[in-house]
């Protein structure tokens, strides 16, 4: 596609500097990054200009505009035609941190912006918002309802869970799935939620779909607390060990012995299914994961991110973009970023207030 026969995007973001998110998709939808984009981007805003901007270079090379408020990107009044879509990007920049410890980007008020600018001109168009939708439940959920209520198509969600499985497997075998452990690294939050996401990309393809979350309980490794559950029996040794060994290029040692103090997600689901997310902080730097079916079998795999630019799933995720932009069909359910969210806001609140938190808004039934 060229010229005016390309769809129209309004993108934006909170900054957009070097290998921040903003970068490495919408700057791919500018033609950078060797990319060769099938959506055309007609406006962008951004909520913040860093000392290290690449924003204004980038709209000035490509004749953009830098619009002001989020209501003119949307409106995009220079243009003949209104714009196809809009792509947003809640993530990096200088916010607040919340008592909970998490990064209090302005997802929500971007959205309720775009849908007020998208309102008044009476237009529906497919959403895509990078990583989950806010953090706080209640934001989310308005999130979610707005878009359903207006008909819009929805996408949210990171890179990783879009990532080649090495080794591949036939995904069959999730569908007995009733155990699973995810291999993660990086802040509680803002990687947790990339293992969240891992996770139930894997866990909502067991027979029957998904019927939702019933309790979360985070520990923070402190004092060996999360190898002590493991000694219990809490979570399983053999799936982690398993999820590990995907990574290549890890150490022989048991990970006790590497890094004292990870953190574990405990997840379970309604239905019985179980799920951990261990998160270490230098061990590993890429995600893997291990889940047990069809009676004692298990199958581990890595997902293959890059560690380096250009980073290519987010060239497969900006590919997904353009795809669901282009045919507005959603390419997975838009409840798995809507039960995502809840998970990392109910993980966290078990971090704050140190115990299991029960889930019963969390009962969510989906395919």
């Amino acid at each position: 596609m060229s010229g005016s026969f390309r769809k129209r995007v309004a993108a934006i973001v909170t900054e957009y500097r070097h290998n921040s998110h903003a970068e490495v998709i919408v700057g791919r939808l500018l033609g950078g990054l060797g990319y060769r984009p099938r959506v055309e981007v007609v406006s962008l805003y951004t909520d913040q200009v860093p000392a290290n901007d690449m924003s204004r270079d980038e709209a000035a090379r490509r004749g953009i505009p830098i619009c002001a408020t989020i209501r003119d990107a949307i409106r995009a009044d220079h243009c003949s035609e209104p714009i196809d879509g809009v792509v947003i990007i809640g993530e990096h920049g200088d916010y607040p941190v919340n008592e909970k410890e998490q990064m209090m980007y302005p997802r929500r008020r971007f959205l309720e912006e775009t849908l007020a600018a998208l309102d008044e001109l009476d237009l529906a168009v497919p959403i895509f918002s990078d990583k989950h939708l806010a953090c706080d439940y209640d934001d989310a959920v308005w999130m979610y309802e707005q878009m359903k209520a207006r008909g819009i198509p929805f996408m949210g969600g990171s890179s990783i869970p879009h990532c080649d499985y090495v080794p591949n497997f036939e995904p069959q075998r999730l569908h007995s799935l009733r155990e699973a452990i995810v291999i993660s690294s990086g802040g509680l939050e803002g990687y947790g939620i990339h293992a969240m996401e891992v996770l139930q990309s894997l866990t909502e393809r067991r027979k029957g779909g998904e019927t939702g979350v019933s309790a979360i309980r985070l520990l923070r490794g402190t004092e060996a607390e999360v190898w002590a559950a493991m000694d219990r029996g809490e979570w399983p040794e053999d799936l982690m060990l398993q999820a590990l060994r995907a990574i290549p290029g890890l150490p022989e040692a048991h990970p006790r012995e590497l890094e004292p103090t990870p953190a574990l997600f405990a997840i379970e689901y309604a239905d019985g299914t179980k799920g951990w997310i261990v998160q270490f902080q230098r061990l590993v730097e890429q995600w893997s994961f291990a889940f047990r079916h069809d009676g004692e079998r298990v199958t581990a795999a890595l997902c293959d991110s890059d560690l380096d630019r250009p980073f290519a799933h987010f060239e497969r995720l900006t590919r997904m973009i353009e795809a669901f932009i282009i045919n507005g069909r959603e390419p997975f359910p838009s409840e798995r970023t809507l039960l995502t969210t809840g998970m990392i806001c109910a993980a966290m609140d078990s971090l704050f207030v140190r115990k299991r938190v029960e889930t019963p808004w969390l009962h969510m039934v989906y395919e």
